[in-house]
């Protein structure tokens, strides 16, 4: 089916797929940092963060650049839990569903994408 710009699709359910999926790769990163058997420092930081881009994807669309900080710390708290990565890679990939925050560059100073 083709879109217009600027419509999203909807689920069955009515839920927009991006935060469908935003919810589910949080959902998932939690019960894996819940599972998780080690302590480390900034453990509470990504289980804070976790919890505001959960409780941001069920009141609807979530706001871009506060997505973007909570994965950036998210990322910076357990990024070295080699153990938690591709959940990590979950959900950043399920944050970029959603774009660049209006009047942000797409790409880094050097050229690579931003978080």
């Amino acid at each position: 089916m083709l879109q217009s710009v600027g419509q999203t699709r909807v689920t069955r359910s009515g839920e927009d797929p991006r935060v469908a999926e935003l919810r589910s790769a949080v959902s998932r990163l939690r019960r894996e940092l819940a599972g998780y058997p080690a302590e480390f420092t900034d453990r509470g930081i990504a289980e804070d963060e976790l919890a505001a881009m959960d409780a941001m994807a069920v009141s609807g669309v979530p706001e871009i650049r506060r997505l973007r900080r909570s994965l950036l710390l998210i990322a910076g708290s357990i990024g070295s839990v080699s153990a938690l990565g591709p959940g990590l890679t979950n959900v950043r990939n399920a944050v970029e569903l959603f774009g660049e925050p209006s009047g942000e560059p797409t790409s880094g100073t050097n050229g690579e994408p931003r978080l």
